[in-house]
């Protein structure tokens, strides 16, 4: 019961904190092995895997890293590390290594690799488990191994996601059977105190005369109602679900390489600046994105004011990037019926701080 308390709480914060679209992820660049033992051998060895899983969540690939530049970082691991911790957990030694941010993103860039930022899409997982002929919401307290599954997954990726509470508050507004049924308008509802972006609805059973689990999923906003599908396993096909997804989403975000050879220009108006204070966080806000060098106030009018974005990345990029930042909203303008984007006209309106 603590243990639930708790996670309240601490989504309550974070509601509370956030009202994005978007989550920065903090710990991208380190990345936690079980070892064997505390020998320098085995730290070197665990610290190259390290590596390997950080290149995974800067990229949103787990096995394209056969680059001579990643193999010989791998020979120089200690001059890619910033530091590195032993820990226990249930009994078992672990070791945390952190990487310096500038370096392992040189090194993505030279081996042509995508880089996703920071800021990414929440995705809330509703789930529910058949099991011996009852269905439960999959949770904290139901099913914890499952569920630290999808978080422990996902932290592989760097992708936020959260499994709802499945509280009182929860269970007022969303029922198993509408999980169950991919009920969308009524999931995506109750997924608002949680602030995803994306919102997924999975069931996870057994199909008859077999001892094989089968799991179907799909977004709530999908296009199409067949859901995706795997059998096997019951952790497996859970992993294979998040590897999915996370892969999905990253293919969506990532900064193409190929597309990032030279410096942009690119000029934004923002609107309802309404003093020095949020002219300045606007333009540290607008620093602060992944493929942003530089950012200079070229015109000033009232509370609108016209930047000019340095960027190294397309104007396609710049927009995704930016509409990952809670601070910022797409303009949309009253009068017309239909609400363009335009690559050569991009406004926004500031709500954030």
């Amino acid at each position: 019961m603590d243990i639930m308390i708790i996670r309240l709480i601490l989504i309550a914060l974070f509601c509370f904190a956030m009202t994005a679209k978007a989550v920065e992820v903090q710990n991208l660049y380190e990345a936690s092995l079980s070892v064997s033992d505390k020998s320098r051998a085995t730290r070197a060895q665990a610290s190259q895997q390290a590596l390997l899983k950080v290149l995974q969540k800067l990229t949103g690939k787990a096995d394209d890293f056969s680059h001579p530049s990643i193999q010989a970082s791998l020979k120089r691991i200690s001059d890619y590390m910033l530091r590195y911790e032993y820990y226990d957990r249930q009994g078992v030694t672990k070791i945390k290594v952190e990487f310096e941010p500038g370096k392992v993103e040189d090194l993505v860039r030279e081996a042509g690799l995508p880089l996703w930022g920071n800021r990414r899409p929440m995705v809330a997982i509703w789930m529910v488990i058949e099991d011996n002929f009852r269905r439960e919401f999959v949770t904290q307290e139901s099913y914890p191994q499952l569920e630290r599954l999808i978080y422990d997954t996902a932290d592989e990726w760097g992708v936020p996601v959260v499994v709802p509470l499945m509280d009182l508050e929860d269970r007022s507004n969303v029922s198993i059977a509408e999980v169950w049924g991919n009920f969308s308008n009524e999931v995506e509802e109750a997924s608002l105190r949680y602030e995803a972006e994306r919102v997924i609805t999975a069931r996870l059973f057994q199909p008859p005369h077999t001892n094989s689990w089968q799991l179907d999923w799909r977004y709530t906003d999908a296009e199409y109602f067949e859901p995706e599908q795997y059998v096997g396993d019951k952790q497996q096909v859970i992993i294979d679900m998040v590897n999915q997804l996370s892969s999905t989403l990253a293919q969506k975000y990532v900064i193409d390489p190929n597309l990032t050879l030279e410096a942009h220009r690119t000029e934004i108006v923002v609107e309802q600046l309404q003093s020095f204070t949020d002219v300045e966080m606007a333009k540290r806000r607008l620093l602060s994105m992944s493929t942003v060098v530089g950012v200079d106030v070229i015109y000033r009018a009232k509370t609108a004011v016209k930047f000019a974005i340095e960027h190294t990345s397309n104007v396609s990029d710049l927009r995704k990037t930016i509409a990952l930042e809670q601070s910022f909203k797409a303009y949309e303008d009253p009068r017309a019926y239909y609400q363009i984007a335009d690559d050569n006209n991009l406004k926004y309106n500031w709500v954030g701080k």
